[in-house]
């Protein structure tokens, strides 16, 4: 990959779409009647501004990335089935779609002869799946035996990290076709497009200042908090990360970035319990551990019994 993003400049589609296209061209907008699917939950729209983040986060968590053209109806029904089957993977994987016509240095990049196409990223490294429009045979190939085979090499790489989830999909409905989860708010807008694009950095400041005005937002803390934790380790190598904690046991940063892993991977429980421990036996350390454990604590449901569990052995721990 990086030996190809080295000449993205000065590069056109050419090839990369071809003139049957023309006679599926659809006006509709997406989402509507006849238009292309939309984005949302687990599935998400790559341009230049955040494709490097995109490869960066395979190296926590697994990315099918299509290449399409949002203009043309041949392209809907894959991006709608793959949509949905990653959406209903909770995480495990994530969606990210390159429109050919308003990204050609992508298209470039990655050889692309023809779209849609679609390749999987595993650890910055992309591998090509499929060229041109599948049958249902080869989507259901792809769905059944080529996105499992995936998950399992993510998983011997260590990459076992879960997606964010970035809004709504096209089936978050309920019976009366309306959305069940809750809008972005408005003075979370900033902060969500951000997050989208991969600066969780810049979203992370953005979601302090909602909160800072509004110390009852409960949802912009938790966005807060992910961010940070994404910021902090989401490109990180698991492996590397968790080798230095097994050789540094005392070392406050080598253990807060392999809890980090921990609760990126949503194992939250070793997260709690490796952080509580350490709080135990390192008094002089306390105050970044107790920073970081309050941290995490927005993130799960404020319901969640291993939150709770976690807050009173703190307690306990304190006084």
């Amino acid at each position: 990959m990086a030996n190809n993003e080295r000449n993205l400049s000065g590069m056109n589609l050419y090839g990369a779409v071809d003139l049957e296209s023309l006679k599926h061209k659809v006006d509709a907008k997406e989402g509507e009647g006849g238009g292309a699917p939309k984005a949302g939950k687990y599935v998400i729209d790559v341009t230049m501004a955040n494709f490097e983040a995109v490869v960066r986060t395979s190296a926590t968590f697994p990315v099918l990335l299509l290449v399409w053209l949002t203009d043309d109806d041949r392209c809907f029904p894959m991006a709608k089935r793959l949509g949905d089957m990653v959406n209903g993977m909770e995480g495990k994987m994530q969606l990210a779609r390159v429109d050919a016509k308003e990204s050609p240095e992508i298209v470039q990049a990655l050889r692309v002869q023809g779209a849609p196409a679609l390749f999987a990223i595993l650890n910055g490294q992309p591998m090509p799946i499929v060229q041109g429009v599948p049958g249902d045979s080869e989507l259901e190939q792809i769905e059944q035996q080529v996105v499992p085979k995936l998950l399992q090499v993510a998983q011997q790489a260590g990459i076992t990290g879960t997606a964010p989830m970035t809004g709504d999909g096209d089936d978050a409905s309920d019976d009366d076709g309306k959305p069940t989860e809750e809008p972005i708010p408005e003075e979370h807008r900033v902060a969500h497009e951000l997050a989208q694009q991969g600066d969780y950095s810049g979203a992370a400041e953005e979601y302090a200042k909602v909160v800072e005005r509004n110390p009852q937002d409960a949802r912009a803390a938790r966005e807060r908090a992910k961010c940070l934790l994404l910021a902090r380790n989401g490109s990180s190598d698991v492996r590397t990360v968790r080798a230095a904690a097994a050789k540094n046991p005392d070392d406050v940063d080598a253990q807060l970035d392999v809890a980090d892993v921990d609760m990126i991977g949503g194992q939250i429980s070793d997260a709690f319990d490796r952080l509580l421990d350490f709080f135990a036996t390192h008094p002089k350390d306390r105050d970044a551990v107790r920073t970081r454990l309050l941290e995490y604590f927005a993130i799960p449901d404020a319901t969640d019994s291993r939150v709770a569990a976690a807050r009173r052995r703190l307690a306990t721990l304190m006084y």
